[in-house]
Parts: C-alpha cells; sequence; structure tokens
C-alpha cells in the first residue's frame, strides 16, 4: 500500500552561488523554485504596499488588492478603521466578493450562504442548528496579521511579527513627505483610476528597471524626441542627478540636483509657475512664498519602495508577480489634494506615457520580455550589475550613491533580497 506523506517543500537553490556583489545569475529570475521561495520569505514576510486611505474614503467603502498574488479586500468599516482581508470564505475556500469595489456592510459567500462583517468577523450562517457550537467568533475571514499607514499609504505584513512599517520604510518615508507636500493640502489622492498593464517576464526586472538611470537616454529616445522632453538630458554622463539606495530594498533616481541647477518652478513637470497660477498660488498660501518655490523646484521623487511600490514623478505602479514568468503593473495618476489644475496635466500627461497607447511603458515592457527570454540562454549565465562600482560613494545621510546612470540600486536591492531569502 502506497505510503501517503506530506511532500517535502523543495530545496531553494543556494543563493550564496547565484547573487555576488555585481552580478547574479540568471536562473535567479527563472526557476520556480526561486518563485516559490520569493511568495514565503518576501511577499508573506515583508511589508508590501496594498492600497492608499483615499481609494476607500467613506465608511463601510471596499476595494479589491492583492499582496503578491493573491487578492486582498481592503475595507473601511463603519468606525472609519481600515482592514486587509483573505478573499477566501473559511467553509469551503470560495471567494466571497467578486466586485473590484464598492460599499457593503456585509460580504456574502454565494455557495452556502455564510456572511461576514466588513471588519472579517462571521456575522453568521444559515441552518444554524447544524453546528452544536457557535462557530461565529473562530470562523471570520482570515485577516492580514499587520497593518499599517504611512501618509495615507496603506501597507500590510503577512507575518505576526518584524520590525514596524517606519523601521521597514527608513530613508523612504523622507520621499513620500516630499511627495506629500506636493499638494497644498499635503495630501496624495488616488483617484483617478488604474490602468494594467501584464508582462510575460519576471517581477525583479521591472523592479529593478524602476530606478535604472542608465535605460532612459536610449530606451525612451523616441518618446522623448517625439514630445520634445528635455528628461532625456538628465540621464547622461555629466549629469548631477544621482542614484540612492536607502537599505531595505528601498531606491531612488534622485533628479533634484538638475532641478536646482535650472531654478524654475514647475521644470520638473515641463512647464512653468505661470502657467498654473491657481496651483502656484494655493501653494504659496499653503506653505510661504519661499518653501511653495523650493517644492516646485524639487518635484516629485522617483523612488522604488521594496518589493512592490514605485512613485515615478507624475505616476504611481503597483507590481504584482502572478507567476515566475507574468507580472502585472497596476498604474495610475498621481493626484494632489486642492491641485485641480495640476491634476488634469497629470492625467493627460499619465494617459500619454503609460496609457493604451503611450509610448513610454510600451518601451519598458519590450525590454522586460526580451530580457526575460534571454536570461534563458545558457551563455552568458550572468547578468552584470558592476556600473559604478569604482566610484560608489556614502552621502551625508550615510546612504549609498552613485552616479545617474550607475547600478547602485540594483546592487544594493539584490542584497536585501538574498538576506530576506536566507532569514530563518
Amino acid at each position: 500500500m502506497q505510503d501517503h506523506q506530506t511532500s517535502p517543500v523543495p530545496q531553494c537553490p543556494d543563493l550564496q552561488s547565484l547573487i555576488q556583489i555585481d552580478k547574479v545569475h540568471g536562473s535567479i529570475y527563472t526557476d520556480p523554485q526561486i518563485y516559490a521561495q520569493e511568495l514565503r520569505q518576501i511577499w508573506q514576510r515583508t511589508w508590501v504596499y496594498v492600497g492608499h486611505e483615499s481609494e476607500i474614503p467613506e465608511p463601510n467603502d471596499f476595494i479589491m488588492k492583492s499582496i503578491g498574488p493573491e487578492p486582498i479586500l481592503m475595507t473601511r468599516d463603519r468606525d472609519g478603521q481600515i482592514h486587509l482581508l483573505h478573499n477566501r470564505c473559511p467553509h469551503r475556500g470560495n471567494r466571497v466578493c467578486d466586485e473590484h469595489r464598492g460599499n457593503a456592510r456585509t460580504f456574502t459567500c454565494n455557495y452556502h450562504g455564510w456572511s461576514f462583517g466588513n471588519d472579517g468577523n462571521l456575522r453568521g450562517y444559515p441552518f444554524p442548528s447544524g453546528y452544536p457550537d457557535d462557530k461565529r467568533k473562530e470562523l471570520g475571514l482570515g485577516k492580514v496579521p499587520r497593518v499599517a499607514s504611512y501618509r495615507g499609504f496603506v501597507f500590510g505584513s503577512l507575518a505576526e511579527d518584524g520590525p514596524s512599517l517606519e523601521e521597514h520604510l527608513g530613508g523612504a518615508r523622507a520621499a513620500l513627505d516630499n511627495l506629500c507636500d506636493t499638494s497644498p493640502e499635503g495630501e496624495v489622492e488616488i483617484t483617478a483610476g488604474f490602468l494594467q498593464h501584464k508582462v510575460m517576464a519576471n517581477w525583479k526586472f521591472v523592479l529593478e528597471n524602476e530606478t535604472d538611470g542608465y535605460h532612459p537616454a536610449f530606451t525612451h529616445a523616441s518618446i522623448f524626441e517625439v514630445a520634445d522632453s528635455q528628461i532625456g538630458s538628465l540621464y547622461v554622463d555629466g549629469s548631477t542627478a544621482v542614484t540612492r539606495y536607502f537599505g531595505n530594498g528601498h531606491a531612488e533616481v534622485d533628479l533634484r540636483p538638475e532641478f536646482r541647477k535650472r531654478d524654475e518652478p514647475m521644470s520638473w513637470f515641463g512647464t512653468s509657475a505661470e502657467r498654473l497660477p491657481d496651483y502656484t498660488a494655493r501653494m504659496q498660501a499653503a506653505y510661504g512664498a519661499e518653501r511653495a518655490r523650493q517644492i516646485m523646484i524639487d518635484g516629485t521623487p522617483h523612488i522604488m519602495i521594496f518589493p512592490n511600490l514605485f512613485i515615478a514623478e507624475i505616476q504611481m505602479f503597483v507590481i504584482q508577480p502572478l507567476s515566475v514568468d507574468e507580472t502585472v503593473q497596476h498604474v495610475t495618476a498621481l493626484q494632489f489634494k486642492g491641485a485641480p489644475d495640476l491634476n488634469r496635466r497629470l492625467r493627460q500627461q499619465t494617459m500619454g506615457s503609460v496609457g493604451p497607447a503611450g509610448f513610454l511603458l510600451a518601451d519598458d515592457a519590450e525590454m522586460y520580455e526580451r530580457s526575460h527570454a534571454g536570461v534563458q540562454d545558457k551563455s552568458p549565465e550572468w547578468v552584470y550589475l558592476g556600473r559604478g562600482t569604482h566610484r560608489e560613494r556614502t552621502d551625508e545621510n550615510g546612504y549609498k550613491i552613485g552616479e545617474v546612470t550607475d547600478e547602485v540600486p540594483s546592487r544594493g536591492m539584490w542584497q536585501y533580497y538574498r538576506a530576506l531569502m536566507e532569514a530563518v
């Protein structure tokens, strides 16, 4: 008689031999066992960006989000508290919500009629006489153990304990602060709706690309030329912009040195303060003339918050892995509370760059898929990430920085990735 034993978890390859200081092995992107380990060690253990408070502004609002490939319900209960819930009935595993968003006090499983409050608690089940004891306290929806918000950005961790969200964010918090300061009311609003872009490529190609300052002058040369944009000139040798690694996987391309050289408010957005008179007046009223001018010169950040939140000046991306070779980028235009004229232009520019007929993300998507196909070849086996190792340095805050085209962010991210993957 065959012995039915629990199958052991497949052994993950030795990451020490696959991740080195200036290169990683191609299999790190394509091995299904490594991907399965990522789900356990990264997506199910660290803090993951889920959604923004402005997406569920009213009591009983909900929206479908995700942590990795798993769907997650983000809800606001009647008292205003935000919950992150697994969309799985504890009875037979059926989905309890099929709608993308809405307003509901309860969710009812359409298989056997179990109903749950928007706080995840089991409200009731049909024909209760079939259960000798009341099961309502023990059979609610699964709840993400840790939920925290920073400046309206909601993160969840499937681990019961670990570093706090603020510890995880570290130096990246300042970038979120700067982003919110772009609003005269100090708040970001995620209200423009999301586009979804699916690529046949591993999620880490997307992650690395977001703070890669080496590719824009080449990959995006056509859109810069058509749009008569000055952005391409920021990503060249001699640029004063820098790449910066904050630790914990977070990195940025800091373009502020170039914008400060120009000393022109709203140059980061390709316009001028005179063309946005209402926004300029509101910023000056909120911050004073000097501080408002500095904010409008510096512009918004270009930062990747590990493992899945990318702020890209005018838009926001959320990375979602579906499998070892499928990734979805959810993208929306950033919107700033109290800035209607700026917001209108942000929506228009976002559609032009990453919309269905946009150029920018189409360029990147082509590169992701080419790279994923390429690393499956056996020669050469390695992906080289050594650009700028000889000039990497430390800034006044103790963060590693390099020139704008250097691969400081990728090298930092890979070392953090390895630490997470090898953690007990």
